[in-house]
């Protein structure tokens, strides 16, 4: 059913946990998967008076390395890059780009604040590709997760 699924968080560990259960559909459909992060703070932020508002650095390379690490434990082939920019049309060109099937939106709980200043890529992700998407919450525990581990052919 799915061959190639695009796993896109932002640069939080909140949503690499999230894809988890993205990680777990990609082992089971035995998919390649391509893992998407996208580094909206490296750039920093410009403010309405025209201020720099100079981020810390990006956990985005950890963070790609440890995800592609538990795909490969998983027994799951994978390849992944860290994007700047807008990450509704990131992941929408993304997907077009490596024909995903599926399309798998990390997803951590934001602020009020976050909510207003940052737009939601979802509904504009929905009209830009023609495969399925959707979203993972934080639901697989570190204790389900690692028994899949466990469970994958080349686990040691």
């Amino acid at each position: 059913m799915y061959k190639r699924i695009l796993l896109a968080a932002d640069c939080s560990r909140q949503t690499l946990v999230a894809l988890r259960e993205g990680a777990l559909i990609a082992q089971i459909f035995a998919a390649k998967a391509h893992l998407l992060i996208i580094d909206r703070a490296a750039a920093g932020w410009v403010t309405a008076d025209g201020l720099s508002m100079v981020h810390q650095p990006s956990e985005g390379p950890d963070l790609l390395k440890l995800g592609l690490e538990r795909l490969s434990r998983l027994g799951v082939a994978a390849t992944g890059e860290i994007r700047r920019g807008d990450p509704a049309q990131l992941i929408a060109t993304t997907a077009v780009r490596m024909r995903a099937d599926l399309i798998i939106i990390g997803h951590r709980r934001q602020t009020f604040l976050e909510r207003w200043w940052l737009t939601s890529p979802g509904s504009s992700i929905i009209d830009s590709v023609q495969c399925s998407v959707m979203i993972a919450r934080e639901t697989v525990s570190d204790a389900q997760f690692e028994a899949h581990f466990r469970a994958a052919p080349d686990a040691e």
